[in-house]
């Protein structure tokens, strides 16, 4: 079997449909380490990825959330049942989440409703709270002396990181540096767009924490959605652009009478003008149809940021 570059194995975990959702392997000489852990159904694709890598779980040294919204941290509590030596680190805002998914799952429901999270996610599995290490701002995880530095990168979530590997010269993203669907990509390039889910949506913080990524001259960036991508400075001028535009929206129809979908027309348009100026080769409703929950959820987080200016003004703090 050939081994990826710098040891950095793509795992699909199977949420949703193919590349969609993506779990990393990063192995370091005989020694082993997880960034995101997709579901609890994804557990078993996770575990499949470390056997082809030639690892057994009791090499698995670390799992690495970048955040807890349950498409990256869902199965991390089942997966840890499975690995006897590895830690889990995390934010430290995201820690008592992992350890008690209560408020979790209660934030979860209430988008997408208990329903839809129960079948979806399954019964989250707390973890211990002796394996967990909270990685503040520079925290380096050690795996086999490769150093994985863990920043702070708010805009997405409050209780994002993000994580440099000075070997790959690459970062792992989350979802601090948008996502990117590679069926949308284009002659002209991939289309690229920033996820604003709801609650904790800040374009300057957002902007910040990209701009600090850029610092570290980066060749790559690992996406959870999906993929290495290349060219970040690029990339990085691309989400720019969408955060401004995104933001005017949801300004300009903050009060607007049935805003919300008024705002999800305002973003397919946008979208599809991007993917368009990439040459993207699909249909205009084949883009809305990949992108349609993504739509849903920027707007639904876009609602929630603007309301949090609305307040900020009523209450003279704005």
């Amino acid at each position: 079997m050939t081994q990826p570059p710098h040891g950095i194995h793509t795992i699909d975990t199977g949420f949703l449909r193919p590349q969609f959702d993506a779990a990393y392997l990063v192995v370091e000489q005989g020694r082993a380490a997880y960034v995101d852990s997709g579901l609890n159904s994804s557990v078993g694709r996770l575990l499949g990825a470390l056997a082809d890598a030639g690892c057994k779980p009791e090499q698995v040294d670390w799992l690495i959330l970048t955040h807890v919204h349950l498409d990256h941290a869902g199965g991390a509590g089942l997966l840890l049942t499975h690995l006897p030596n590895a830690k889990l680190v995390i934010h430290p805002r995201g820690a008592r989440h992992m350890i008690d998914p209560t408020a979790l799952i209660a934030g979860a429901t209430a988008v997408y409703g208990a329903e839809q999270v129960q079948r979806t996610y399954g019964e989250l599995v707390p973890v211990p709270a002796e394996r967990v290490v909270i990685a503040e701002d520079g925290y380096q995880v050690d795996l086999a002396g490769r150093k994985l530095l863990c920043l702070d990168a708010p805009g997405h979530a409050r209780h994002h990181i993000v994580i440099y590997d000075a070997v790959s010269r690459s970062f792992f993203t989350g979802d601090t540096f948008g996502l990117s669907y590679r069926e949308l990509d284009g002659p002209n390039g991939p289309f690229i767009m920033p996820t604003t889910t709801p609650v904790q949506f800040e374009p300057e913080p957002l902007k910040n924490s990209i701009r600090r990524m850029l610092s570290y001259q980066p060749q790559g960036m690992y996406l959870t959605h999906y993929g290495r991508m290349e060219q970040p400075e690029t990339l990085a001028t691309a989400l720019f652009e969408q955060i401004d535009a995104m933001a005017a929206i949801a300004q300009e129809l903050a009060t607007a009478h049935k805003r919300h979908p008024q705002i999800c027309q305002a973003l397919r348009q946008l979208y599809v003008q991007r993917a368009r100026a990439m040459d993207c080769p699909c249909t205009d409703e084949k883009i809305e149809d990949v992108l349609a929950m993504d739509i849903e959820l920027n707007a639904q987080g876009l609602g929630v940021w603007v309301d949090r200016q609305l307040r900020a003004i009523s209450d003279g703090t704005g």
